[in-house]
């Protein structure tokens, strides 16, 4: 395997019996015309051309191409998936790790950037690799070797002031019920942590990822757990994910969501009124509307300030406020996210 092609960690398989929704994440697209073929595309019809050996490759579950038109090169979900000739363009300002990352790692697989919360990379794996993402670079096999999660978690037993672990990656519902399990059962035995949170964009592509197991591994009473998930359009947010969801709210799950404001994808005010919409009605409440991190190789779905301040007014015009998301961008050495205002 060619040295680029590490640029995220294979899924783990626990066996030959998987749950269905480990089955649906490796039914995957990898291939730039298998994914056109898939849709009726021509390659030479996409805006820009396509890639067809990007250093971060195509990684499309055929469970998400259901949500996806045929035949529509435009296509505001396949503009997310689709490996784009444009994601090669250098743009000045644009780099591999845009947050200064590597600056907050005081151990191998754990990032603290902000008072009482500590991030755990408990992954590499992602169900689908969103061309926009902040992480394309991350050097995982320097945080995932060795010991694995050890030092993030002899770090976090010595550290009182942390309350709150972060699991994120990589995507942690990539990891099965049992290796969860295995990871909260330690954490939850670090007295000084009290809250939870899952950062994750597997259920929005296979909804079928939040299955009973989790459900059961969620409902404790040791902590308050909070799942955000990471949808960007209203058509990501089909049945299936709003009825599982839901479950999870009864459960006590507290729900929340991060969008990224997307040129071509959601920066329309109707594209991110219905996204709310659609949020509200699974149980899940608009969290953040984050302006783009200025990743090498994504500076194309940037969509400029005054634009977004624009589309944030007539969002706040349209809809109550607890259905708003606020409008962020996260800055390297802020104590905390930057809500814009304009």
């Amino acid at each position: 395997m060619a040295l680029k092609r590490l640029a995220m960690i294979t899924q783990e398989a626990d066996g030959w019996q998987v749950p269905d929704w480990r089955r649906l994440q490796a039914d995957l697209i990898t291939d730039v015309a298998a994914l056109c073929e898939a849709l009726d595309l021509r390659p030479e019809q996409i805006p820009g051309g396509v890639d067809a050996d990007s250093d971060f490759p195509l990684r499309v579950p055929r469970r998400y191409l259901s949500r996806i038109e045929p035949g529509n090169p435009d296509d505001p979900l396949l503009r997310q998936v689709l490996a784009s000739a444009r994601e090669r363009e250098p743009v000045p300002g644009y780099g591999p790790d845009p947050l200064e990352e590597a600056a907050h790692t005081p151990v191998p697989g754990l990032l603290h950037k902000y008072h009482g919360r500590a991030l755990l990379v408990v992954t590499g794996a992602c169900a689908v690799h969103c061309r926009y993402c902040f992480r394309r670079h991350f050097p995982y096999q320097t945080h995932l070797s060795g010991g694995r999660w050890k030092q993030a978690l002899d770090w976090l037993r010595a550290h009182p002031d942390i309350r709150e672990v972060i699991l994120s990656g990589g995507d942690p519902l990539t990891l099965s019920n049992e290796r969860l399990a295995g990871l909260l059962e330690e954490l939850a035995a670090i007295p000084h942590l009290d809250r939870l949170r899952f950062h994750t964009r597997t259920p929005v592509v296979i909804p079928e990822r939040l299955d009973d197991g989790l459900l059961a591994l969620l409902d404790t009473p040791r902590w308050r757990v909070t799942l955000v998930l990471h949808a960007n359009h209203p058509r990501e947010i089909d049945p299936a994910l709003s009825e599982r969801c839901r479950a999870l709210a009864r459960a006590g799950v507290t729900l929340l969501n991060q969008a990224v404001l997307l040129a071509g994808v959601n920066d329309r005010v109707e594209t991110l009124a219905g996204l709310s919409d659609a949020l509200h009605d699974a149980g899940v409440l608009p969290y953040y509307l984050h302006q783009l991190d200025a990743v090498a190789g994504a500076a194309h779905f940037a969509v400029p300030d005054p634009r977004a301040f624009a589309l944030h007014r007539a969002l706040r015009a349209r809809l109550p406020g607890f259905l708003v998301p606020r409008l962020a961008r996260e800055e390297p050495g802020e104590s905390g996210k930057t809500v814009l205002k304009g």
